[in-house]
């Protein structure tokens, strides 16, 4: 499939953007029928081309499924193909990808701030053997500490950023036990700025 061009860009978020508000505010499931691309074209005052190249690469994504002779029609489809699709088409630029990880590190040293206030003692024993004498992934081990955190709206953005950070080509990183160690002796002192400082140290290894 070829890719939108720079002219068209924009157009294609604006056609993302209106099937989503559309899929939203009618409340359609997997399996409802989309307007035809006549009918999107009409209403996004955008020509055909445009429609039915952005519809070809929402199909490509797994989101809807086109049937012959009876039209377009939503598919059942996870959260992860959405992230996959809105990194693919907005969050291409170097500024957008910068963002997300600067996002990501933020929320995962709240996430680490709130953990240390929340964190009981089998908790705490569970990070330290889980992490001992192997190396685990770092989403791995902020999932736990978000889950910690228990705070929804948190785990929530996480998850998301997490997901974005993936889908944007990032590479997947393995800390130590010795840096995730670091990390908990750190959380168990209850200092905010030893936390950070001993978050950065880490991250420094991987940039």
């Amino acid at each position: 499939m070829n890719q939108p061009s720079a002219t068209n860009g924009s157009k294609y978020v604006e056609i993302v953007n209106y099937l989503r508000e559309m899929i939203e505010r009618d409340g359609l499931r997997p399996g409802d029928k989309l307007p035809s691309e006549r009918s999107l074209s009409e209403s996004l005052h955008a020509g055909r081309s445009s429609v039915r190249e952005a519809l070809r690469a929402l199909e490509l994504l797994g989101l809807i499924e086109t049937r012959k002779g009876e039209g377009t029609f939503l598919r059942d489809f996870q959260g992860h193909q959405l992230v996959q699709l809105i990194s693919t088409f907005i969050l291409q630029d170097d500024k957008a990808k910068l963002d997300v990880l600067e996002t990501k590190n933020h929320i995962q040293l709240n996430g680490l701030m709130i953990a240390k206030n929340n964190m009981n003692v089998d908790e705490l024993n569970h990070l330290m053997e889980w992490t001992t004498n192997k190396k685990v992934k770092e989403s791995e081990f902020f999932y736990q500490i978000i889950k910690i955190a228990d705070n929804y709206l948190l785990f929530r953005m996480w998850t998301i950023l997490n997901d974005y950070y993936h889908a944007l080509g990032f590479p997947v990183t393995y800390w130590t036990s010795e840096e995730y160690m670091l990390l908990v002796d750190a959380m168990k002192t209850g200092n905010d700025f030893e936390i950070v400082k001993v978050y950065k140290l880490i991250k420094e290894q991987y940039n």
